[in-house]
């Protein structure tokens, strides 16, 4: 038995398919068949069946993958720990930042590529979706590291975290919006918003569900007419007097741009924070702890 004969099954298996597995695998399809044949004949039982239009598991087939997949890991650690005594670190990492994070006031497009020209032999891919989401690929161990979006005050369970912003939220609006009327004014309670049409950002994003918790417990629900994954969008749309934007607060020069006047919401204060993800248990290969190193030293403060 080989390794590459259950490198060969175990990509089959996930791509249920021959012609697949072996583009994954950037190898042909005749070869990586009559490898998995030479598996089935020196354990003496068939682990596919090709009847279907799809590839599937045999009962065998079932009982031997997890045993298959253990033994491709452990050669991969074997091989991580050898190449992290010997300084060198290479493998693939995957990073989850939600929309928006890129053109925030952290540039984590430059951290990452210096990370990769300090690392060359390590692969960051990286994914940008809702905070929902991406939690969720974190805890099936599909992303290694999120950037993304809180709605409670605790972390969630299985997850460790660092907060990279912390910010109170704040209404924008236009010159002659109704919540200006009173001369000088700052705040504005977070029932004053009750019947103004809001612009906010998609549900499933922290801020989305920071506002409509804070909102549940001030007594209403909030009227959101416009949604946009954009920060610089909802300013524009809240420019040209369609809503009140709820944002976190804005650099003085992005407002001021656009004519902007910025309100605190208080009565709850709601507080829009990003925060560095992983697992409790850590992340899973030297590569990804190296690189959430890397980013909790440029992103964070106080961070070991």
């Amino acid at each position: 038995m080989e390794l590459r004969q259950l490198q060969y099954f175990v990509a089959v298996v996930e791509e249920a398919n021959f012609t697949r597995a072996a583009a994954r695998l950037h190898l042909a399809q005749p070869g990586v068949s009559a490898q998995i044949r030479r598996l089935e004949r020196e354990l003496g039982h068939r682990l596919l069946d090709r009847s279907g239009r799809t590839v599937t598991l045999t009962e065998v087939g079932r009982a031997v993958l997890p045993y298959a997949r253990a033994a491709l890991a452990a050669v991969e650690g074997a091989r991580a720990t050898a190449d992290e005594y010997a300084g060198l670190l290479r493998g693939q990492v995957t990073l989850g930042l939600v929309s928006g994070a890129a053109t925030h006031e952290f540039d984590v497009a430059s951290v990452v590529a210096d990370f990769h020209d300090a690392h060359p032999q390590v692969e960051v891919s990286l994914r940008e979706d809702a905070s929902d989401r991406m939690l969720a690929a974190l805890r099936r161990g599909e992303l290694d590291i999120a950037l993304l979006g809180l709605t409670a005050s605790e972390p969630p369970p299985g997850v460790s975290l660092a907060v990279v912003v912390d910010e109170p939220l704040v209404a924008v609006v236009a010159p002659g919006d109704p919540l200006l009327l009173h001369e000088g004014r700052t705040e504005v309670p977070l029932a004053g918003l009750a019947d103004r049409p809001l612009i906010s950002l998609p549900r499933g994003t922290g801020l989305r569900g920071v506002l409509d918790e804070a909102c549940a417990e001030a007594g209403f629900r909030p009227r959101v007419a416009f949604e946009a994954a954009s920060p610089e969008v909802l300013t524009r749309l809240a420019a040209r007097g369609l809503g009140v934007a709820v944002l976190p607060a804005l650099p003085e020069e992005t407002t001021a741009g656009l004519g902007l006047r910025t309100l605190t919401i208080t009565d709850p204060r709601p507080r829009g924070r990003i925060a560095l993800t992983w697992r409790t248990d850590g992340p899973p290969t030297p590569a990804a702890r190296a690189l959430l190193s890397t980013l909790r030293k440029h992103l964070t403060t106080g961070a070991p």
